[in-house]
């Protein structure tokens, strides 16, 4: 395969950083007994070495932010929204701050670094209008002067578990919302790339949140199940594969909170014969190689129904051959390394497995390496002719391989996506309408695309798979978040004329 590839600096070397926590407003230097290593992708070089809290971290960041909450969750919704907008603009004015950490640390390039970002940002968009996403309804005269109404009132503490993929932007579909609606929040963000928690965590103190209201623990499963078995956390978020995301779900709401897991994907693309196929090669390759395929949102497998496989085909493989493999850094570099050598070596495994399955290997991305470099890099892997029983199409990857699946009809492709256990996201290319609306209809999947190959809702949406790709009831952000973080309380009220009412022993009706 003929790739074009970029090349990494190496000639300047840094002693690794510490990387710790943020609690109560300011950096924590306490300590620790524990760290592990951050590295640059690009050249595997140890650049960090991030803080692993304990259990008693954990119990320090808790009590914290529940001190914080009793003076936040009375704080006016103006004032929150002020700051919340205050906060937005310094987010917008670091942005290229913000994306050149997530490039050093996870890999991905920097067009796609600042493009999380500013995704991330809607969301902080969508919670500067909490003054009026917390409106309650009311009614007047249920019953003879009698009112209704309901408010919506915070949880308390609450924490957020964020993946390695989206060190930026998952972390903002949670906390913009959480805080707005009065809660304080512990963020544990992926020990692979922890550095851009920080920054938003210095931001949110520029911004003047309260000390405590936004905290990072650092972190790995030992910081984890500290937060899912603390007794002072109400609720937790948490996005990531779908048998720790079944693990977060059952030991959280086992331990009493209300819990929100999102899981892993295999997202199927539906390539009609009627479709614009050169449109669709381009929308494909972009979704199943960009980030180096590390998205929970990527497309994995597409199912080429009757004679739109081979042109389909032909045309990913032309396009995949002439991606720019390199650092993130370089402006010509569309697709940078994976995230870690271990999950490296475990994409690759995957490919070998697809080898030795029968499948039709198109494109071998397992020989894709940069000279003077020891980056963890993988080059675009396409596979052809593959079957629903192979690993390569069963298991989710999460790396930059393709599986090409046929199908004869619509319905048996219908069939194909249906029967996957996962239920992320999927799409459909076709110029057919009735197909599409069809598709829409029936597919039993959360996120569905029409010619649109990442259908990613926008922040005023909610964001959530079915199946075993979703753990709990609510997606997040959106509407859904607003829920998830609030509880909300009837109240029904009477001002009666002085004196006695009259006794009525009766259970209450409508009068």
């Amino acid at each position: 395969m003929a790739l074009e590839i970029g090349q990494a600096d190496q000639t300047t070397r840094v002693a690794p950083v510490r990387i710790g926590h943020w609690i109560g407003g300011a950096p924590d230097s306490a300590p620790v007994e524990r760290h592990g290593d951050v590295y640059n992708p690009a050249t595997g070089v140890v650049t960090g070495h991030v803080d692993l809290a304990t259990a008693s971290d954990v119990d320090r960041v808790v009590r914290v932010a529940a001190e914080a909450f009793r003076g936040w969750a009375e704080t006016s919704l103006v004032r929150r929204a002020r700051i919340l907008f205050a906060f937005r603009d310094l987010v917008d004015r670091h942005l290229g701050d913000i994306a050149a950490l997530i490039t050093a640390e996870h890999g991905k390039v920097l067009a796609d670094a600042r493009g999380e970002v500013a995704r991330g940002l809607e969301v902080v968009d969508f919670a500067c209008g909490i003054p009026h996403l917390l409106k309650g309804g009311f009614s007047e005269n249920v019953s003879t002067a009698v009112d209704a109404y309901s408010i919506q009132q915070p949880l308390g503490v609450v924490a957020g578990i964020t993946p390695f993929n989206f060190p930026a932007m998952v972390p903002m579909w949670m906390f913009p919302v959480a805080i707005a609606c009065g809660n304080t929040f512990i963020l544990k963000p992926s020990e692979k790339d922890p550095s851009a928690s920080r920054l938003l965590a210095e931001l949110w103190a520029e911004a003047g949140l309260p000390s405590g209201v936004f905290n990072v623990v650092q972190g790995d499963k030992v910081a984890v199940d500290a937060i899912l078995q603390h007794p002072g956390i109400a609720a937790v978020s948490f996005v990531g594969s779908t048998p720790v995301a079944r693990y977060v779900y059952e030991q959280g709401t086992q331990h009493g909170k209300r819990v929100q897991a999102l899981g892993g994907a295999k997202n199927h693309a539906v390539v009609l014969p009627d479709a614009d196929l050169d449109a669709a090669a381009d929308a494909l390759v972009g979704a199943a190689f960009g980030s180096a395929g590390e998205r929970c949102m990527a497309i994995s497998a597409v199912v080429a129904v009757g004679a739109a496989g081979d042109a389909l085909v032909e045309r990913i493989a032309e396009r995949a051959r002439e991606l720019v493999v390199g650092p993130g850094t370089e402006d010509a570099s569309e697709m940078g390394p994976l995230v870690t050598r271990a999950h490296r070596d475990r994409v690759a495994s995957y490919v070998d497995a697809g080898v030795s399955s029968g499948a039709k290997l198109v494109l071998d991305g397992r020989a894709t390496a940069l000279p003077a470099t020891d980056g963890f890099w993988l080059g675009p892997t396409l596979f052809d002719r593959v079957g629903p029983e192979m690993s390569i199409y069963r298991d989710e990857i999460f790396g930059p391989v393709l599986s090409v699946l046929r199908a004869d009809t619509f319905e048996e492709a219908l069939d194909l996506v249906n029967h996957n256990p996962y239920g992320n996201g999927t799409a459909i290319f076709t110029t057919d309408g009735r197909a599409a609306r069809r598709f829409q209809h029936e597919v039993t999947v959360g996120m569905v695309g029409i010619n649109i190959p990442i259908p990613v809702p926008m922040a005023f949406y909610s964001f959530g798979g079915w199946k075993d790709s979703l753990f709990g009831d609510s997606h997040v952000h959106g509407v859904h978040g607003i829920h998830f973080y609030t509880r909300t309380k009837a109240v029904t009220s009477s001002w009666p004329a002085p004196g006695p009412g009259g006794r009525d022993y009766g259970f209450p009706v409508n009068k």
